[in-house]
């Protein structure tokens, strides 16, 4: 016999608990997490500012989950890279590396994107006050 109704919701809501604890570990005990969540802070006041249209929001959110899920998955891999080996070896090296080289793309690939989305806007501000 299965497991009750009432067991998979346990199941779920722990489920949800250990991610949520895994986002607050991440905040708290990475720089560049907290780099990352200021950058969504300052983005999210100058969109609201510049009032950003539903399409540039939803590119805008759309990076940040980007970011912020990439910096949880590097974290992950530097934590069991450290759980596996203290020794310097070349293929941690090359776990760690890529796996904070896919954070560094995508964050100079968000502020590219968000260059195209903010200086349109930032333009037209300036040539109102000007």
């Amino acid at each position: 016999m299965q497991g009750s109704g009432q067991e998979k919701k346990n199941s779920l809501v722990k489920s949800f608990g250990y991610a949520f604890d895994g986002i607050r570990t991440g905040i708290r005990k990475e720089r560049n997490m907290k780099i990352h969540c200021v950058a969504v802070i300052a983005v999210t006041a100058a969109g609201t500012f510049l009032g950003l249209t539903a399409t540039e929001w939803c590119i805008c959110l759309l990076l940040f989950g980007l970011i912020i899920s990439l910096e949880l998955v590097n974290t992950a891999v530097e934590a069991v890279v450290d759980l596996v080996t203290e020794e310097k070896k070349p293929l941690a090296k090359i776990a760690k590396d890529t796996a904070a080289g896919a954070v560094l793309f995508s964050a100079v690939m968000s502020v590219i994107i968000g260059c195209i989305i903010f200086l349109p806007h930032l333009a037209e501000l300036f040539s109102r006050l000007f």
